[in-house]
């Protein structure tokens, strides 16, 4: 059936209930939270609609990967690492390096590497795609439009003197808007909350509350006032952990793999050696 084009979309519901344009952003955000509270539309509505208002007011430090926790290549590795670092990491695209992390040469896509298998001899260099560089102050909205234009998926940030400071993708972009995208390298909704890797680490979604993560575990956290495992974990750094962020508590490194700017997600959580000797029993 054939939708009603009869029936006003959201765009031409919002501008009927606004009437009239709004005397700055923070009037504008009040009529929305109005227009929502008389169901013009829906919170994940609202939600996208802040999110894409924000972004103008967010800069690209606050949102990429910092070096420290950048995974990258280096241009001298053989086939053989490069295969199995990928698979390992999972990701898309990977800074390949000279002699250190200042030093990008271009990036990898691992659908190149793919294609490099069938060849007799994988020139890493001859497959590189060009690097390209941002400063730590560009806008979100900015960039975003700049990735739409280039086709460019993943940008170099660098610092004040040229040096490299961490790295941005346009999933860290969009998150920001819509909220966390999820791909095949995320938790199954229907999985656990606590699923081992192949590395021995332990993938814990963020609302997994304290006393399941203690029974998993065998550790004793306190949970206090705190429910969850993200909550814990924002607790004992003091501020809103963004992705690569981390802490040892409880003789475990408790790793942020994935948040959107307002909550944590996905926990990467490890055992030290001098920490739980106890593995996480599965559900």
């Amino acid at each position: 059936m054939e939708p009603d084009s009869s029936r006003p979309n959201l765009l031409e519901r919002l501008i009927a209930f606004i009437g009239r344009e709004p005397e700055g952003r923070d009037a504008l955000m009040q009529q929305l939270h109005s227009a929502f509270e008389r169901h013009v539309f829906d919170a994940d509505a609202l939600f996208i609609i802040e999110g894409a208002l924000n972004v103008a007011d967010i800069q690209v430090r606050n949102v990429m990967v910092p070096r420290a926790h950048m995974d990258v290549v280096r241009a001298d590795a053989p086939i053989a690492e490069l295969i199995e670092f990928a698979m390992r990491t999972g990701h898309s695209r990977f800074p390949v390096v000279g002699e250190d992390k200042d030093d990008v040469q271009g990036i990898l896509l691992a659908k190149d590497l793919l294609r490099g298998l069938g060849k007799a001899e994988f020139r890493l260099r001859e497959n590189l795609r060009p690097a390209v560089f941002i400063p730590e102050s560009k806008r979100l909205n900015v960039l975003l439009r700049e990735f739409r234009v280039s086709h460019n998926h993943m940008a170099m940030v660098v610092d004040e003197y040229g040096g490299i400071s961490g790295l941005i993708t346009i999933e860290d972009v969009l998150e920001q808007i819509v909220g966390d995208i999820e791909d095949e390298f995320d938790l199954d909704e229907s999985a656990g909350n606590i699923v081992a890797d192949q590395l021995g680490r332990y993938r814990v979604k963020a609302g997994t509350d304290i006393t399941s993560f203690n029974e998993a575990f065998g550790t004793t956290i306190e949970p206090g006032d705190i429910d969850t495992v993200g909550g814990l974990v924002t607790s004992r750094l003091g501020y809103l952990p963004k992705r690569g962020d981390g802490v040892v508590i409880a003789g475990l490194s408790f790793k942020v793999l994935r948040a959107d700017g307002r909550r944590i997600l996905t926990l990467l959580v490890e055992c030290l050696p001098d920490g739980a000797e106890k593995a996480p029993q599965q559900p």
